[in-house]
């Protein structure tokens, strides 16, 4: 049956019921795994309305890839060591795209709407299907311009996939997610959430870097 929330369709594909089948498996095992499934799809609903709104077309199945795998990096099943988490996610999205018999172009998008998506700006200049995720991330986590989306809409995403305790919660997720690789957090956010929890923490400066780098003056 089809499922509609606050107008957005959510696509009856194969392809859409085995992504949520694999997020739903990887979020099982999370620590919060309620958290970052729910915060999955309601980045794919905030997304899509955002989009609707600006007059953006998005091809539904990429942008729900896109928000369903944005954040499987932070999980035990797709987490690697050496890499930033979001390429953990980007990087599953983009095998389980070509998988499903998407282009490389199009696998590719879904692979920078991940990668990209705590880079501030830089999505929104890019293919509908990179922003998508931004825009929906950007919602869900910082609240940005949620005066653009309808009372009404809001509450029908947030009855469809509640936020209790969220702040706290993703807090966390993000966290267990990134503390065994600190150093993949230089240039991004996500050393404020390592700097938060862990006071150890010693953030990486681009100055001192620079500074201090082999080369010789």
């Amino acid at each position: 049956m089809t499922e509609i929330i606050a107008g957005i369709q959510i696509p009856d594909t194969a392809l859409v019921r085995e992504a949520t089948e694999v997020v739903r498996s990887a979020t099982d095992d999370a620590v919060v795994g309620d958290t970052l499934f729910h915060h999955s799809r309601r980045v794919f609903l905030w997304g899509m309305l955002k989009s609707k709104a600006r007059g953006v077309e998005v091809d539904p199945e990429l942008a729900y890839v896109g928000g369903m795998f944005h954040d499987l990096g932070l999980t035990q099943t797709f987490r690697k060591c050496h890499q930033r988490f979001e390429i953990d996610g980007a990087d599953a999205a983009f095998d389980f795209l070509r998988d499903h018999g998407r282009s490389e172009e199009e696998a590719r998008n879904v692979w920078l709407a991940i990668a990209l998506h705590t880079t501030p700006e830089v999505p929104l200049h890019l293919a509908p299907e990179v922003g998508v995720v931004t825009l929906g991330v950007e919602t869900d986590v910082l609240g940005m311009d949620l005066g653009q989306i309808s009372d009404a809409d809001i509450q029908a995403v947030v009855e469809a996939h509640p936020r209790p305790d969220f702040k706290r919660q993703i807090l966390h997720a993000f966290y267990e997610g990134m503390a065994d690789r600190p150093d993949t957090t230089f240039g991004t956010m996500n050393d404020d959430v390592l700097a938060h929890f862990d006071r150890r923490f010693k953030r990486a400066n681009f100055v001192d870097i620079i500074q201090n780098n082999a080369w010789p003056e």
